[in-house]
């Protein structure tokens, strides 16, 4: 029995959305390969990219809203405290808004993911902005699909 594109496409999204931020590209292909097999299809999975760059513990936080002193200075100040290290910075100021974007290394930080979601949500209420933090796999295991 073979098994279709969009079969495939819902057993892995399942699985991304299973392992929630411990999602690698390794384990979720390990889900899908073990769901296939027990469904008895066959299915071509992709190979992974031998030469994809490491895949690494970080996340893309997104922050917009209306601009004051202190805004960008807050976000970047617990992400210090936590110890995540900012690899990349985007900022934009647009009249009264602001736009941020940032890469941010989560392997030195002393807190889980879920967690800073949690403390910069406080800072988001705190300054009635928008503050996303979200995994690089998130991305990248999205746009293999």
């Amino acid at each position: 029995m073979k098994i279709s594109e969009e079969e495939l496409r819902k057993i892995t999204l399942t699985a991304i959305n299973e392992l929630g931020d411990k999602a690698s590209p390794e384990l979720v292909r390990n889900i899908v390969s073990s769901a296939v097999d027990k469904l008895g299809a066959e299915a071509e999975l992709p190979q992974a990219e031998t030469s994809a760059a490491p895949v690494l513990d970080r996340a893309i936080l997104t922050s917009f809203g209306l601009n004051r002193p202190g805004v960008i200075a807050k976000i970047t100040a617990l992400l210090a405290e936590s110890g995540c290290d900012l690899r990349d910075v985007s900022q934009k100021i647009m009249d009264d808004f602001y736009t941020l974007i940032m890469i941010v290394d989560l392997s030195s930080s002393k807190y889980q993911m879920k967690e800073l979601i949690e403390k910069l949500s406080k800072i988001e209420a705190e300054l009635n902005v928008k503050i996303f933090l979200q995994h690089e796999n998130l991305f990248r295991q999205m746009h293999r699909i």
